[in-house]
């Protein structure tokens, strides 16, 4: 396949879902915030339980999930795709589009065009996984877009694990990003799904001058401006959460389910895994 043509948008359903993936549950932090910004929108989540983390495998690897995970959601008849991981879309965005026929976001260039937009001394701060800050990609962007922007990129490997551990003010977080973060004091962009729900902690650290850029919200954005572009939207009223969203995982499917209805603004009553190595 060639990627996604403009022809295409006219023969899609309006009705169908939204496809949105990530290594586990911090794209939730992005299916959240589509859930917010775009009501309409129903959605088809899934979560690779049962490979994460991502950010420390090899651009193959996160290649060949990407693939496999878009052969599912496509078995859902999605009309559109986000990789809610920072570091699937660091590495295997570009080639997914090329791959598939249908529209495919991510997570990288919003919050990257917004941490552009908004510094007040082009000096900006990005964390993320260690695959993501290898990978270059953010940096790359940010000096595509302002080429006189300093980037200072901090690989924070412990995050993720705090917060799938449920640690989201625990003491230890606390002390964690305090060490991460003491040198990163402007504008700073949260690169990787998870950090937003350590929002309020990376604060305390950070102080209230800093300017916190969260990709999820900023991504949630580009979609509804897309779908509204591209005559994709869906005008239909809003069912309950039931029939209008559903979550998949590769493993641990209860604990994954109590994770969602801790952050998301409903308990979720539909959570299924599947053997993604079947894609």
């Amino acid at each position: 396949m060639t990627g996604y043509r403009e022809e295409n948008k006219l023969i899609m359903d309006k009705n169908a879902p939204i496809g949105v993936f990530d290594s586990g549950v911090g794209g939730l932090t992005v299916a959240r915030e589509i859930m917010r910004q775009i009501p309409n929108e129903r959605i088809v989540y899934f979560g690779d339980t049962a490979r994460v983390p991502y950010g420390s495998k090899s651009k193959d690897n996160i290649i060949k999930f990407s693939r496999q995970i878009i052969r599912f959601l496509q078995t859902e008849n999605v009309k559109a795709i986000v990789i809610a991981c920072n570091t699937a879309s660091a590495l295997a965005l570009d080639e997914m589009q090329q791959e598939f026929d249908l529209p495919i976001l991510g997570v990288v260039k919003p919050g990257a065009k917004v941490a552009v937009e908004t510094t007040a001394n082009k000096r900006i701060g990005l964390i993320g996984t260690e695959a993501n800050i290898r990978s270059g990609v953010y940096t790359r962007y940010i000096k595509s877009l302002d080429d006189e922007a300093k980037v200072f990129e901090k690989a924070c490997p412990l995050f993720v694990p705090l917060v799938e551990e449920g640690w989201l003010h625990d003491d230890i977080t606390l002390q964690v990003a305090s060490r991460y973060l003491e040198e990163l004091k402007d504008t700073l962009i949260m690169g990787c799904t998870h950090y937003p729900l350590i929002r309020s902690t990376i604060r305390k650290v950070m102080g209230d001058k800093v300017n916190l850029v969260n990709p999820a919200y900023e991504t949630a954005i580009e979609l509804k401006n897309l779908l509204e572009r591209d005559n994709l939207a869906n005008k239909c009223d809003v069912d309950s959460p039931s029939s209008m969203y559903r979550f998949y995982v590769s493993d641990a499917e209860e604990k994954f389910k109590l994770f969602a209805n801790s952050i998301l603004p409903f308990d979720i009553t539909m959570t299924k895994q599947i053997n993604i190595e079947n894609y």
